[in-house]
């Protein structure tokens, strides 16, 4: 997917998580998520503050100074802590504070930028433009992490396959990862690690929690006997 159209279902993906934070009442914050024992606040603060992290990588990519993701993971950390407790409004308006911060640092990027590999915080390498399926995921995923009403079955079909394709391809670029294949039952979706092993079949979104790791993929079938099997490690 080309930048500039890229930009389009981040922005969509951004409104829609607003809504859904903004609907909440500040009670609402202490409550708990997918990702325990994060609460909702702990994940709306890891969103904002996720942002800011892919900021510092494409300011990498822009200077070629190295910046990393995150000063440490205890940092990290603390960062996430400090701020799950804030009331809605204060969350709402740092999510956008973020995501005006991210638009510009993508628009700010020179041509050659997009082919400056950096590293994320887990060793991967990745230029500018492989970065931003990274945002996608961290707001449709984490928009269900919620657990406010938005499901995988909510996440457009266009942006779950983007983000589908992204974890398999960040996958080819590891090391003993077990062979796998996945076909979407509603789509035309098809993507294999390696050759052999299980096919996991069903709906798109259903793949999509299962591959996350928030689902044990209920939904699915497997092409082996017995249970579908454990999605691999996905980030």
């Amino acid at each position: 997917m080309h930048e500039a159209e890229a930009m389009g279902p981040i922005s969509a993906a951004t409104d829609r998580f607003v809504k859904t934070v903004a609907a909440l009442a500040d009670a609402d914050v202490g409550g708990t998520t997918l990702v325990p024992p994060w609460t909702r606040g702990h994940v709306i603060t890891h969103v904002a503050r996720a942002t800011d992290s892919l900021c510092r990588l494409l300011t990498w990519a822009r200077t070629g100074v190295e910046t990393p993701q995150y000063a440490s993971m205890d940092a990290r950390a603390a960062e996430i802590e400090a701020g799950a407790r804030r009331p809605v409004r204060e969350l709402v308006a740092d999510v956008l504070a973020s995501a005006e911060r991210f638009d510009h640092a993508v628009r700010a990027l020179p041509d050659a930028a997009w082919s400056y590999e950096v590293r994320m915080r887990t060793g991967e390498l990745r230029t500018p433009a492989a970065l931003l399926p990274t945002r996608l995921r961290e707001l449709e995923v984490h928009h269900v992490d919620l657990s406010a009403g938005y499901a995988f079955a909510d996440v457009p079909p266009e942006a779950a396959r983007w983000i589908i394709d992204d974890l398999f391809a960040a996958q080819r670029r590891r090391t003993g990862i077990a062979p796998l294949r996945i076909a979407a039952s509603d789509s035309d979706l098809a993507l294999e690690l390696g050759v052999g092993g299980p096919t996991v079949t069903g709906p798109q979104a259903e793949l999509l929690g299962w591959l996350t790791g928030r689902t044990t993929g209920a939904g699915l079938s497997s092409s082996e006997p017995g249970p579908v099997p454990r999605a691999p490690y996905w980030i």
